[in-house]
Order: structure tokens, then C-alpha cells, then sequence
């Protein structure tokens, strides 16, 4: 009895653990299918980037598990701890014996033949942050200096320390992230929309004055203006998809990922899945992080307090903001931006921070379904 009452948590919620199974199972497929070719080349090995990401499945179905029956509560007592750790790993990948550096970025910290990418748990931690100060502050949540202002200079510190790597695309879902808590917290619309108009500096000198950056803007605009350089990577995701069709060309038989579409196992793996299994596939794969959403949406919402329905709030909101943006850059309707899939793309940190956030829903959920 009292192993089923452990297990009870993890199985009760079927709706979730079942998608997350789904997904991550397809992942390590299509991973293999995306990557062998490129895995061979670099490190004579075809399973090398498959075997790396097995591995970070079942740390990550352990920390999904322990995450379920951990109880969600505590969170409150490690909101600020989490804050402060999240604020130091992303200072410690600019020191030289710890920080790596990869495509001209320092976003990873190296452990071993391991490498961890802070950003990953800074979104993690910021949900927590700010699920626990803006249920605690409710009493005065329409007040400008208690329930807008603590929260936007966290957001400001976070994102200055995460431009520095550089990656402008975890600054938008942070600010993104802590926008829509906020809003569903009750802070007044008006101080929600006051910083919209230094988004046009902004936009000034990380956009347009960055070359790179409107280079993007202008494939997403005309990408088949320049198929061979700008549009390179957009029209190559599209000529994945197109040439799918219904059920796709069978795993394994892509052409795309073959040296064609740049990074097919991590940001473009939606691509490599519209090819080998189809519009079919597409849509079974999105109908399964919808039903994670709508699951996290309902649990948010009949949560038995504030803090649990503001952290299952941010945790969905945090999983489907990924979902749209990856899936909108690999179907051409947004701009270029280096963002892995949840639960498919390559990367054991995000692997294994989502499944850890599942879990945490899956406690709450539970939680609800005991009051």
C-alpha cells in the first residue's frame, strides 16, 4: 500500500505522463534518424547524439518521477535560492575553467564530457520566483511598486546577464514569461503595457543594429530572395515539409538533414518530422503538447492556492511558448531563432528541466485532486 500511495502521483495523471512518454520516445527516434549522418562525421559514431540523448531520458524520467511526489509547497521556501543559483550559473559561463564557448556564444558550462545550459533552469527558476511574489503580494498586486516593480527589475537583471552570452531569443520568452504571470497575477494592464515603448530602442540596438539579427528578420520576410545564404535555413525546413506530403517518406529516408538542413536534431527536428512521418506526424505531434496544455491549463486553474496555480500556470505557459516559437521558425511564420522543441529536439538540459517541470504539474495536480 504504501508503494502505490508513492507511485500514486506519477500514474494519476495520465494525461501528462503518457504525452511526455510519447514525445520523448519520438525524440530519441528522430534524433537517431536526424542525426546519424552528422554524428558519423564528427565523432565516427551515428548514435553518438541518439546514446547522449537516451541517457539524459532517464535522468530526466528520474527527475520527472521524483518531481511528481516531491511536494510542490517547498518550491516556496527555494523560490529566492533558486533566483540567486540561476543568477550565478549564468555569471559562471564567462569564466574561462567553466564557461564553453560554442558558435560564438558562452551559454553552456562544461562538466566533463558534459555540458549544462544555465538558461534552461533560469526559466525554470524565474516561474518559481514569481509564482511565489505574486501570490504572496496579491493583497497589494495592483499596486505599482509591490506588484510591478520587484518583478520587472528581476527580469531586467536576468536579461542583461543573458544577453551577455548572447541569446536574444531567452530574453524574449523570459519577458515573455513574466508578462503573461503577471498578467493573470492582476497587476493593472497599464503598468503591463508601460515598457512596451523602450521595446523600439531596444529593437534599435539589438535588431537593427545587428546584422545577424536583421539578416533573420529579412529571410523570415522574403526567404526565398536569397535561398542560398539568408533564407538558407528557412527554405530547406519548408522544402522539408513540402515534400513530406501526408504520411512523409518513411523514418530514416530524409534527404533534408543530409548536410542540408543546418542543425536538424536540435532546432529544425519539427522539420525532419514534417519530411519522414508526414502532415500525419506534424499533427500528432502538436495534438500531444496541446493535450499537456489544456492539462496544465486545467490544473492551473483548480489548483487547491495561489502559489500552485500560478507555478502550473507558469510552467505551461513556459512549455507552450517554446512549442509555438520552435514550430512557428521551422514552418516559415516566424523569424529564424535557435530554439529546441521540448521533449524532441537534442539537449539533455532541456530534456531533463522539462521533464523535472512535468513532474512538479503532475504533484500539483495530484494535490488538487486530494483537497
Amino acid at each position: 500500500m504504501k508503494i502505490e500511495k508513492l507511485l500514486h502521483p506519477f500514474f494519476s495523471e495520465s494525461a501528462i505522463l503518457f504525452p511526455v512518454l510519447l514525445l520523448s520516445g519520438m525524440g530519441i527516434i528522430m534524433v537517431y534518424s536526424a542525426s546519424s549522418a552528422l554524428a558519423l562525421e564528427r565523432f565516427g559514431n551515428p548514435r553518438f547524439y541518439m546514446q547522449r540523448q537516451l541517457l539524459f531520458f532517464f535522468f530526466g524520467f528520474g527527475a520527472m518521477f521524483i518531481m511528481s511526489i516531491f511536494p510542490y509547497r517547498f518550491f516556496k521556501i527555494l523560490a529566492y535560492f533558486l533566483l540567486v543559483l540561476a543568477v550565478a550559473l549564468l555569471c559562471a559561463v564567462h569564466v574561462p575553467s567553466i564557461g564553453h564557448k560554442a558558435g560564438g556564444a558562452y551559454r553552456w558550462i562544461k562538466m566533463g564530457n558534459f555540458t549544462f545550459q544555465p538558461s534552461e533552469f533560469v526559466k525554470f527558476a524565474l516561474v518559481v520566483y514569481l509564482a511565489y511574489s505574486l501570490s504572496k503580494k496579491q493583497d497589494m498586486i495592483k499596486d505599482f511598486s509591490v506588484g510591478f516593480v520587484p518583478h520587472g527589475i528581476v527580469l531586467i537583471i536576468l536579461a542583461i546577464l543573458v544577453m551577455t552570452q548572447p541569446d536574444f531569443g531567452t530574453v524574449m520568452i523570459l519577458g515573455i514569461i513574466t508578462w503573461t504571470m503577471m498578467f493573470i497575477a492582476g497587476v493593472k494592464l497599464r503598468y503591463l503595457f508601460m515598457p512596451f515603448p523602450l521595446l523600439i530602442p531596444f529593437g534599435y540596438f539589438f535588431v537593427y543594429k545587428v546584422g545577424y539579427r536583421m539578416n533573420r528578420i529579412f529571410a523570415f520576410l522574403h526567404p526565398w530572395k536569397d535561398p542560398m545564404d539568408t533564407g538558407y535555413q528557412i527554405t530547406h525546413s519548408l522544402k522539408a515539409f513540402g515534400s513530406g506530403g501526408l504520411f512523409g517518406k518513411g523514418i530514416g529516408l530524409g534527404i533534408q538533414k543530409l548536410h542540408y538542413l543546418p542543425e536538424p536534431h536540435t532546432d529544425f527536428i519539427l522539420s525532419v518530422i514534417g519530411e519522414e512521418l508526414g502532415l500525419a506526424g506534424v499533427i500528432f505531434t502538436l495534438l500531444l503538447y496541446a493535450v499537456i496544455i489544456w492539462k496544465g491549463a486545467e490544473i492551473a486553474r483548480d489548483s487547491e492556492n495561489i502559489f500552485g496555480s500560478f507555478l502550473a500556470a507558469g510552467i505551461t505557459i513556459c512549455l507552450g511558448i517554446q512549442v509555438i516559437i520552435n514550430a512557428g521558425v521551422a514552418l516559415g511564420v516566424l523569424p529564424t531563432k535557435g530554439l529546441t522543441l521540448p521533449f524532441l529536439s537534442y539537449g539533455g538540459t532541456s530534456l531533463l528541466v522539462n521533464m523535472a517541470c512535468m513532474g512538479i504539474l503532475m504533484n500539483i495536480g495530484e494535490a488538487n485532486a486530494n483537497r
